[in-house]
């Protein structure tokens, strides 16, 4: 090889590697998945809140079952806390949560929006809010309980859309949480609009939210943000136990990968190494192997064609029109007896009816074909034009038919 060759040989090896070096050490990129996974550590992942929560309860539970499932299985009572950007409870599964608060527990969802036969349940109806003068797209959140200092605001600064709460039964609802765009620091909100309520049902509570990034790590890692949630977690008896769901997330909350199975089995990630091992091997000793090449081998050609196309070409040349019309119509008439199968015997209006049915052409058709061959049998000599008319019309007789068939 020139030494101009291997040049560029070790120009290509060191761009490759230097474009290695470039993507190993990229910043990785931040992944705003809006999981709710509370063993996820992205922004929109709920590790810290759940954290924190096992620091300030007695007893956390993590509930990965169907509520439904879980409260017809387990006889238990405190608090039931769900959020996610998206929660839709069946009709079963509302009823038996709504039986389960009556009894005297506490039910927190934190959702977008909720269905509708919740809202019709408590007497309430929700709103996007207006984001007309809010090009940032950016948001402020407070709570209303004078005890957690009620003139703090937080600030809230990822695009999204945010539901109000734009009607309540105020003779049993309690606001606790109030959204609004974003106005600049330390300026307080102008539109009150409800996001965070609490109702009595039963012997126990409901308390809803339209703003479930307040259980996140994004909210509740920007100072002092966290204030914000430690104030929701204050309506929580922390005394009791607290059931926190995490069937209802977006994020996956258990590895589905078959590879993750193998290789967490003894037995069967060994039987997997072995199998890799055995295809490393096969592959060095065998790649080597070719297989000897097949030859060709050209199929027969069909002589006949050529052969009867010889023949029909000296009939027609040497002028024979009239042999070559009798042998068309003896070939017709046994295409007529083989797939149609008719008698040729006796060519009459019965036979022509039949004949017409059969192959898919008018009686008019058949009948036109049939005076024409009659016509030719009784000339001694017939002109080419003639016959190929007679060709022409066969032909199409035949194609009639061969549309039928297709079409059955």
């Amino acid at each position: 090889m020139s030494k101009k060759g291997k040049l560029y040989i070790i120009l290509v090896a060191f761009t490759i590697l230097a474009i290695v070096v470039l993507e190993m050490n990229k910043p990785k990129a931040i992944n705003w998945f809006p999981s709710y996974a509370t063993h996820h550590k992205i922004p929109f992942g709920t590790y810290v809140f759940n954290n924190q929560l096992k620091r300030v309860a007695d007893s956390v539970s993590i509930v990965d079952r169907p509520p439904f499932e879980y409260l017809k299985n387990n006889d238990i009572n405190g608090t039931y806390l769900f959020y996610n950007g998206g929660i839709e409870f069946g009709k079963e599964e509302l009823n038996s949560l709504l039986d389960w608060v009556s009894s005297g527990n506490t039910l927190i969802v934190a959702a977008v929006n909720f269905e509708e036969k919740l809202l019709d349940t408590l007497n309430l109806n929700t709103q996007s809010v207006n984001t007309f003068d809010n090009f940032n797209n950016e948001y402020q959140v407070k709570l209303v309980n004078p005890a957690i200092d009620d003139s703090q605001t937080y600030k809230y600064d990822r695009s999204t859309t945010f539901f109000h709460f734009n009607k309540i039964d105020t003779l049993k609802t309690s606001v606790i949480g109030l959204i609004d765009t974003y106005r600049g620091e330390n300026r307080p909100m102008e539109d009150t609009l409800i996001n965070t309520i609490k109702q009595p049902f039963g012997e126990g509570e409901i308390i809803l939210s339209t703003f479930p990034q307040a259980f996140t790590n994004y909210f509740i890692l920007q100072s002092p943000n966290q204030d914000y949630t430690a104030g929701l977690l204050s309506y929580i008896d922390t005394s009791k136990p607290v059931y926190v769901d995490t069937y209802y997330k977006t994020g996956k909350t258990f590895y589905t990968s078959p590879m993750y199975l193998f290789l967490n089995t003894k037995s069967l990630k060994w039987a997997y190494y072995l199998i890799l091992i055995a295809a490393l091997i096969y592959i060095i000793f065998e790649g080597k192997r070719k297989q000897r090449a097949i030859p060709i081998v050209k199929s027969l050609k069909n002589q006949t064609v050529d052969f009867t196309r010889t023949i029909a070409n000296m009939y027609y040349e040497s002028g024979k029109h009239k042999d070559i019309s009798q042998h068309k119509v003896h070939h017709f008439l046994e295409y007529i007896r083989n797939t149609l199968h008719l008698s040729t015997a006796e060519i009459n209006t019965s036979f022509i009816n039949n004949l017409a049915a059969r192959s898919n052409n008018t009686v008019d058709d058949t009948k036109a074909l049939f005076q024409l061959i009659e016509s030719l049998n009784q000339k001694n000599d017939i002109s080419p034009t003639e016959l190929e008319r007679l060709n022409t019309l066969i032909e199409q007789f035949k194609s009639h038919n061969q549309w039928k068939k297709t079409k059955q």
